[in-house]
């Protein structure tokens, strides 16, 4: 089964503009993000999707593979189902381009033994905050009895009206697809839901097909906003010191 990794990197993010170029201890954070994904032997190919001539001029500059993009693409999963148009392979990865601490080892986790037809998946951790729980850029998910999702909100769910003895759980920014999946998701217009909560992974749960959510211990952070990126910043900056990372 050839597994490919692709790595959307979109220069307009409605939070931080421009963040894949963001300065990490002299690296972009497109470059941190891709040579994470790089260390695991599992991933055939690593691609950059990018919609941005500055991007990619950054990933050739730092000899990193990528594929132009449309910039009218609206989603993350749309982008990467056009750049599968001209890269084969049996399994699609999908790792956000704003995670630079993403540990390889818990991207490996979604690999399937085998696919077949449809099949979608995503990892979710669970929160240990409450500041996270209310935190709207943090998607929270439930699943049902089987680990497939029954419903996504940026919202805390479930409501703990009769019971506090539960786990809220968020969905990270890793996710598999075959290619039936990502041609489902381009060919299928939003639902209702998706438009309210703009979470693309309604589209699948609103149209009855399953997504399976695989639960991971995590630690990786989405850099979203300038204090998320000094955050991670900073703790790059430790992990140089001791030698755990090299540039």
């Amino acid at each position: 089964m050839r597994t490919v990794a692709i790595i959307p990197a979109r220069y307009d993010s409605s939070r931080l503009k421009g963040k894949p170029l963001a300065d990490l201890c002299g690296k972009p954070m497109i470059w941190w993000v891709y040579t994470q994904v790089c260390k695991s032997e599992k991933i055939d190919a690593v691609y950059v999707a990018t919609d941005h001539e500055a991007i990619a001029q950054v990933c050739a500059q730092h000899k990193m593979a990528y594929v132009m993009t449309s910039p009218d693409n609206r989603t993350s999963t749309e982008r990467i189902y056009e750049a599968a148009q001209t890269i084969p392979a049996d399994l699609y990865l999908c790792i956000n381009g704003d995670e630079p601490l993403i540990d390889p080892l818990l991207i490996e986790q979604i690999l399937p033994s085998e696919i077949a037809g449809f099949f979608a998946a995503n990892l979710m951790t669970k929160i240990h905050s409450p500041v996270e729980a209310v935190d709207d850029s943090n998607i929270k998910v439930v699943t049902d009895c089987d680990g497939y999702a029954l419903f996504m909100s940026r919202s805390p769910i479930p409501h703990p009206k009769s019971s506090i003895h539960f786990d809220f759980y968020k969905h990270l920014g890793v996710l598999a697809y075959s290619m039936e999946a990502l041609r489902f998701f381009a060919e299928t217009p939003k639902g209702a839901i998706e438009k309210i909560e703009d979470i693309n992974e309604l589209r699948f749960i609103e149209h009855g097909k399953k997504l399976k959510m695989i639960p991971v211990e995590a630690h990786t952070l989405s850099v979203d906003t300038p204090k998320d990126l000094d955050y991670v910043r900073g703790i790059i900056q430790q992990k140089l010191e001791q030698g755990e990372i090299q540039l």
